[in-house]
Protein backbone atom coordinates (compact mmCIF):
# COMPACT_ATOMS: atom_id res chain seq x y z
CA UNK A 1 0.00 0.00 0.00
CA UNK A 2 1.31 3.34 -0.73
CA UNK A 3 1.77 5.87 1.81
CA UNK A 4 -0.56 8.03 3.57
CA UNK A 5 -0.75 11.41 1.03
CA UNK A 6 0.07 14.29 3.40
CA UNK A 7 -2.45 16.70 3.56
CA UNK A 8 -3.85 20.35 4.69
CA UNK A 9 -7.22 21.34 6.15
CA UNK A 10 -7.68 24.66 6.30
CA UNK A 11 -9.75 25.65 9.00
CA UNK A 12 -11.25 29.43 10.46
CA UNK A 13 -11.76 28.33 13.47
CA UNK A 14 -11.86 31.96 14.92
CA UNK A 15 -15.04 33.14 12.46
CA UNK A 16 -16.22 29.87 11.12
CA UNK A 17 -19.00 30.23 8.55
CA UNK A 18 -19.61 33.86 8.49
CA UNK A 19 -21.80 33.40 5.90
CA UNK A 20 -24.38 31.22 7.59
CA UNK A 21 -25.32 33.92 10.38
CA UNK A 22 -28.43 34.49 9.24
CA UNK A 23 -29.50 31.10 10.15
CA UNK A 24 -27.20 30.36 13.01
CA UNK A 25 -26.08 32.22 16.17
CA UNK A 26 -21.65 32.25 16.55
CA UNK A 27 -21.68 29.18 18.63
CA UNK A 28 -23.72 27.34 16.61
CA UNK A 29 -21.52 28.30 13.66
CA UNK A 30 -18.57 27.00 15.48
CA UNK A 31 -20.72 23.76 16.15
CA UNK A 32 -21.61 23.03 12.55
CA UNK A 33 -18.26 23.94 11.16
CA UNK A 34 -17.07 21.50 13.82
CA UNK A 35 -19.23 18.70 12.57
CA UNK A 36 -18.30 19.43 8.80
CA UNK A 37 -14.92 19.00 9.91
CA UNK A 38 -15.21 15.68 11.23
CA UNK A 39 -16.47 14.62 8.31
CA UNK A 40 -13.88 15.78 6.21
CA UNK A 41 -10.92 14.31 8.56
CA UNK A 42 -13.12 11.21 8.79
CA UNK A 43 -13.47 10.73 5.00
CA UNK A 44 -10.16 11.66 4.42
CA UNK A 45 -8.75 8.77 6.64
CA UNK A 46 -10.47 6.64 5.26
CA UNK A 47 -8.95 7.48 1.98
CA UNK A 48 -6.00 7.02 3.33
CA UNK A 49 -4.71 10.54 3.41
CA UNK A 50 -2.97 11.76 6.57
CA UNK A 51 -4.70 15.06 7.52
CA UNK A 52 -3.03 18.41 9.12
CA UNK A 53 -5.32 21.09 10.58
CA UNK A 54 -3.76 24.36 9.13
CA UNK A 55 -6.12 26.08 11.92
CA UNK A 56 -6.41 30.01 12.51
CA UNK A 57 -6.40 28.61 16.62
CA UNK A 58 -5.87 25.80 18.41
CA UNK A 59 -8.27 23.23 19.13
CA UNK A 60 -9.03 19.98 20.96
CA UNK A 61 -8.51 17.45 17.64
CA UNK A 62 -6.28 14.38 17.82
CA UNK A 63 -4.90 15.51 14.60
CA UNK A 64 -1.53 17.01 13.48
CA UNK A 65 -2.10 21.24 13.53
CA UNK A 66 -0.79 23.84 12.88
CA UNK A 67 -1.83 27.19 13.56
CA UNK A 68 -1.17 30.31 11.05
CA UNK A 69 -3.16 33.28 11.40
CA UNK A 70 -1.91 34.94 8.09
CA UNK A 71 -4.67 35.07 5.13
CA UNK A 72 -5.47 31.56 4.16
CA UNK A 73 -3.22 31.95 0.53
CA UNK A 74 -0.11 32.79 2.72
CA UNK A 75 -0.58 30.04 5.25
CA UNK A 76 -1.30 27.10 2.63
CA UNK A 77 1.67 28.77 0.45
CA UNK A 78 4.05 28.63 3.38
CA UNK A 79 2.91 25.26 4.27
CA UNK A 80 3.25 24.24 0.63
CA UNK A 81 7.38 25.53 0.89
CA UNK A 82 7.69 23.70 3.98
CA UNK A 83 6.84 20.31 2.75
CA UNK A 84 8.49 20.72 -0.60
CA UNK A 85 6.21 18.74 -2.73
CA UNK A 86 7.54 16.07 -5.17
CA UNK A 87 5.70 12.75 -7.36
CA UNK A 88 7.18 10.58 -3.80
CA UNK A 89 5.55 12.88 -1.58
CA UNK A 90 2.55 15.22 -3.02
CA UNK A 91 0.85 17.12 -0.64
CA UNK A 92 -2.88 18.09 -1.08
CA UNK A 93 -5.59 20.52 0.45
CA UNK A 94 -8.97 19.95 1.09
CA UNK A 95 -11.70 22.22 2.47
CA UNK A 96 -12.91 21.78 5.66
CA UNK A 97 -16.65 22.24 4.72
CA UNK A 98 -16.78 20.13 2.27
CA UNK A 99 -19.62 17.41 4.23
CA UNK A 100 -20.31 15.38 1.13
CA UNK A 101 -17.01 14.45 0.83
CA UNK A 102 -16.48 10.30 0.41
CA UNK A 103 -13.59 8.35 0.57
CA UNK A 104 -14.05 7.39 -2.93
CA UNK A 105 -14.82 11.04 -4.16
CA UNK A 106 -11.24 12.20 -2.32
CA UNK A 107 -9.08 9.36 -3.77
CA UNK A 108 -9.83 10.80 -7.24
CA UNK A 109 -7.08 13.36 -6.05
CA UNK A 110 -4.14 11.16 -6.53
CA UNK A 111 -5.23 10.87 -10.58
CA UNK A 112 -2.18 11.62 -12.49
CA UNK A 113 -1.01 14.86 -12.62
CA UNK A 114 1.58 17.69 -12.00
CA UNK A 115 -1.33 19.56 -10.35
CA UNK A 116 -4.83 18.02 -9.70
CA UNK A 117 -7.90 20.56 -9.29
CA UNK A 118 -11.56 19.93 -8.22
CA UNK A 119 -13.31 23.04 -8.60
CA UNK A 120 -16.46 24.01 -6.61
CA UNK A 121 -19.71 25.25 -7.89
CA UNK A 122 -18.85 28.63 -7.33
CA UNK A 123 -15.94 28.76 -9.35
CA UNK A 124 -13.36 28.27 -6.23
CA UNK A 125 -11.21 25.50 -5.47
CA UNK A 126 -12.40 22.97 -3.27
CA UNK A 127 -9.44 20.59 -3.10
CA UNK A 128 -6.40 19.89 -5.07
CA UNK A 129 -3.44 18.33 -4.88
CA UNK A 130 0.15 19.02 -5.86
CA UNK A 131 3.49 17.37 -6.97
CA UNK A 132 5.25 20.48 -7.67
CA UNK A 133 7.13 22.44 -5.49
CA UNK A 134 6.83 26.00 -7.28
CA UNK A 135 3.21 25.58 -7.42
CA UNK A 136 1.49 28.13 -5.20
CA UNK A 137 -1.63 28.55 -4.60
CA UNK A 138 -4.52 32.10 -4.51
CA UNK A 139 -7.88 31.73 -3.00
CA UNK A 140 -9.26 35.17 -3.96
CA UNK A 141 -12.15 35.21 -6.20
CA UNK A 142 -12.19 32.72 -9.09
CA UNK A 143 -9.28 30.50 -7.71
CA UNK A 144 -9.92 27.62 -9.35
CA UNK A 145 -9.01 29.21 -13.15
CA UNK A 146 -6.43 31.10 -10.95
CA UNK A 147 -5.08 27.91 -10.09
CA UNK A 148 -4.78 26.54 -13.53
CA UNK A 149 -3.12 29.62 -14.58
CA UNK A 150 -0.37 29.05 -11.65
CA UNK A 151 0.02 25.39 -12.91
CA UNK A 152 0.49 26.92 -16.33
CA UNK A 153 3.09 29.25 -14.96
CA UNK A 154 5.28 26.56 -14.32
CA UNK A 155 4.42 24.16 -16.84
CA UNK A 156 2.71 21.70 -14.84
CA UNK A 157 0.49 19.26 -16.24
CA UNK A 158 -3.31 19.43 -15.08
CA UNK A 159 -5.48 17.08 -14.04
CA UNK A 160 -9.27 18.58 -13.63
CA UNK A 161 -11.75 16.21 -11.26
CA UNK A 162 -15.50 16.58 -11.77
CA UNK A 163 -17.06 15.49 -8.82
CA UNK A 164 -20.20 16.82 -7.16
CA UNK A 165 -19.34 15.77 -3.88
CA UNK A 166 -16.54 17.74 -3.75
CA UNK A 167 -17.61 20.47 -5.66
CA UNK A 168 -20.33 21.27 -2.93
CA UNK A 169 -19.08 23.22 -0.32
CA UNK A 170 -21.36 24.40 2.53
CA UNK A 171 -21.34 28.49 2.94
CA UNK A 172 -25.33 29.66 2.47
CA UNK A 173 -28.28 28.35 3.22
CA UNK A 174 -29.02 27.11 0.33
CA UNK A 175 -26.10 24.96 0.76
CA UNK A 176 -27.70 23.15 3.61
CA UNK A 177 -30.26 21.65 1.21
CA UNK A 178 -27.61 19.67 0.30
CA UNK A 179 -26.20 18.62 3.46
CA UNK A 180 -29.70 17.18 4.29
CA UNK A 181 -30.62 15.88 0.82
CA UNK A 182 -27.09 14.13 0.49
CA UNK A 183 -25.25 13.97 3.70
CA UNK A 184 -25.05 10.86 5.77
CA UNK A 185 -22.64 11.81 8.52
CA UNK A 186 -22.05 14.35 11.56
CA UNK A 187 -23.00 17.64 9.94
CA UNK A 188 -26.32 15.92 8.40
CA UNK A 189 -26.91 15.06 12.30
CA UNK A 190 -26.28 18.08 13.48
CA UNK A 191 -28.56 20.13 11.10
CA UNK A 192 -31.57 17.89 11.64
CA UNK A 193 -30.60 18.13 15.54
CA UNK A 194 -30.82 21.63 15.60
CA UNK A 195 -34.34 21.47 13.66
CA UNK A 196 -33.65 21.92 10.31
CA UNK A 197 -35.55 20.28 7.47
CA UNK A 198 -35.96 19.91 3.75
CA UNK A 199 -38.52 22.19 2.46
CA UNK A 200 -40.50 21.45 -1.01
CA UNK A 201 -43.47 23.74 -0.77
CA UNK A 202 -42.75 26.34 -3.42
CA UNK A 203 -41.22 23.45 -6.17
CA UNK A 204 -37.52 24.35 -4.92
CA UNK A 205 -35.89 22.46 -2.40
CA UNK A 206 -34.80 24.71 0.62
CA UNK A 207 -34.81 24.18 4.17
CA UNK A 208 -36.77 25.09 7.21
CA UNK A 209 -36.05 25.01 11.01
CA UNK A 210 -38.67 24.42 13.53
CA UNK A 211 -39.29 27.07 16.28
Amino acid sequence: MADPTDTLVPFAADRPKTRLSDVLSPAERRAFADAMLDDVLAALSAAGFRPRLLTTEPTDRDVPETVDERPLSDAVNAAVAAHDPSPAAPLAVVMADLALATPRALSRLRAPGDVVLAAGLGGGTNALLTRRPEFRVDYHGGSYLDHLRAARRVDASVREVDSRLLATDVDERADLAEVLSHGDGAARDWLVDAGFELDTGDGRVSVVREG
